[in-house]
């Protein structure tokens, strides 16, 4: 991993991400980030998780070079949507502008819009395996033959009426990271039957589980959901 970034309410710097990652602590439900790279008048298109994910996207390009994007959200900007609902349900119509940013990779278009970027660009939602199936994703672009990929994960709570469907996301967060193709060493990711043996949940969400791990000097990382297991391996 050759560079990160991350964001979340309080959360604004790598210092204090590790810092939390370490002793995790309750976060504000609200907040989002000033967004001050991108031209102001493609930032007043986004909602705040958009705001999020593309504050740590910025953050982790820094100057480097244009490359494959791969953004991964289990729900994505589902406030948006209800919106769009309540509003046909209401009026029998929705905004033409709204509709359209409301997919799933309107977030990744607005980007890759704001940079004159003509990379690959896609969009994961993939449940609770939403952060594995975005690693698994760009490592096909990197054996496809791309120098760099940049992840991007991000999510934030469900709407009161979405509830039942909630997860542990309690705080909109975003992370980025800028992965590299490398010869030797690296990081791999695999799946298979889960064993008999017990995998500990842990305290973290899966996509900040995941996240530590990349930020630790772990040599592995193991995630059981439902049937299948990920295994996150690091290389020396």
């Amino acid at each position: 991993m050759a560079r990160w970034a991350a964001w979340a309410p309080g959360l604004t710097d790598s210092e204090s991400w590790l810092r939390w990652l370490a002793a995790p602590f309750p976060l504000p439900v609200d907040g989002k980030p000033a967004l001050a790279a991108m031209p102001a008048m493609m930032r007043r298109r986004l909602d705040p998780l958009g705001r999020v994910a593309l504050e740590t996207a910025y953050t982790c390009q820094a100057d480097d070079d244009a490359c494959p994007v791969v953004l991964a959200s289990r729900h994505g900007e589902v406030g948006r949507s209800l919106t769009l609902l309540d509003s046909l349900v209401s009026e029998g119509q929705v905004s033409p502008a709204s509709f359209s940013l409301s997919v799933h990779n309107a977030i990744g278009a607005l980007y890759s819009i704001a940079r004159h970027d003509v990379q690959p660009y896609s969009a994961i939602a993939a449940g609770d395996e939403t952060v594995e199936a975005a690693f698994v994703e760009a490592g096909g672009l990197l054996a496809d033959g791309a120098p760099a990929v940049m992840v991007v994960v991000y999510d934030e709570p469900l709407p009161a009426r979405y509830q039942a469907f909630a997860d542990r996301v309690t705080f909109p967060r975003g992370w980025a990271c800028r992965l590299e193709a490398t010869d030797t060493g690296g990081l791999s990711l695999r799946t298979g039957v889960a064993g008999r043996e017990r995998v500990a949940d842990g305290v973290l969400p899966p996509d900040l589980a995941a996240l530590a791990f990349l930020l630790s000097d772990r040599p592995a990382y193991t995630r059981r959901v439902g049937v299948r297991q990920w295994q996150w391996c690091r290389h020396d």
